[in-house]
């Protein structure tokens, strides 16, 4: 398994970040991504959960295949991540998180869920759609499930446009947070399609909104990583904005 990684031109060990890639595999978008985290400070590590697929790479990069990733196998392989970047000395190694984005929106929940030792994960626009909360032969935990084992702060970030992820879904997702009390941070993007933060496909990114993700995800970790949230206490933010006629049926795929 490949992991590529980006780290800041800081002395001393820095807390890290594993941001596992969306269905077309370690593509230009997450390069770009892991870049930008090491500028404001974290090691970025990009490990390729596609290692086992064998097929065409290229038309993964397309999105013309699709590479589905078994519980069991993202699990050895996020071990795997992890102990990597523990035996870094630039890595703070109690200092680690997971970002999930779009078909992998799933995996930090599920690590988070198995494994005590992540300081906190994002789920953006993905994970948490109508069929994620089905079991299946190759994911046999529902999210629920997975909600109910976590053991580290949630940052959700989700688009009222999105045409996979309905605010029907973000909400489903929240009610479970706060029904196991867990610890999150959600907000819901007005004019936010899918793919809203990939400025590598024109169609889809929005500048204002990709912004303003950024700053969320970057202050979430700021409060998360470095100083960690009290255990001891239970933290709901949500912040949210629709259109009073907003209808999931209306949004479309875009490129």
């Amino acid at each position: 398994m490949t992991c590529l990684t980006a780290a800041p031109p800081a002395t001393g060990p820095r807390p890290a970040v594993v941001l596992i890639h969306e269905r077309y595999g370690i593509v230009e978008h997450q390069r770009l991504l892991a870049e930008r985290l090491a500028a404001d400070g974290y090691v970025a590590c990009l490990p390729d959960l596609f290692h086992r697929f064998d097929g065409d790479p290229d038309a993964l990069a397309r999105g013309d295949a699709r590479c589905d990733i078994r519980d069991d196998e993202a699990l050895a392989d996020l071990d795997e991540t992890l102990a990597f970047l523990r035996e870094q000395t630039y890595v703070s190694g109690n200092d680690i998180g997971i970002v999930g984005v779009c078909q992998s929106g799933r995996q930090p929940l599920l690590y988070a869920a198995h494994r005590s030792d992540v300081a906190a994960i994002v789920v953006a626009y993905g994970g948490v759609g109508g069929n994620d909360w089905q079991p299946n032969e190759g994911r046999p935990a529902s999210v629920a499930d997975l909600i109910a084992g976590l053991n580290c702060p949630v940052l959700g970030l989700f688009g009222e446009q999105d045409h996979v992820i309905a605010v029907e879904d973000a909400a489903r997702f929240r009610n479970e947070l706060e029904a196991h009390r867990k610890s999150y941070r959600m907000r819901v993007y007005e004019g936010a399609p899918h793919g809203w933060l990939n400025d590598t496909m024109p169609g889809r990114y929005r500048h204002e909104q990709a912004e303003a993700t950024w700053a969320e995800l970057i202050r979430f970790f700021g409060e998360t990583l470095d100083n960690r949230w009290d255990p001891n206490h239970v933290r709901w933010s949500y912040e949210g904005s629709i259109s009073p006629g907003y209808d999931f049926a209306n949004n479309r795929r875009l490129e």
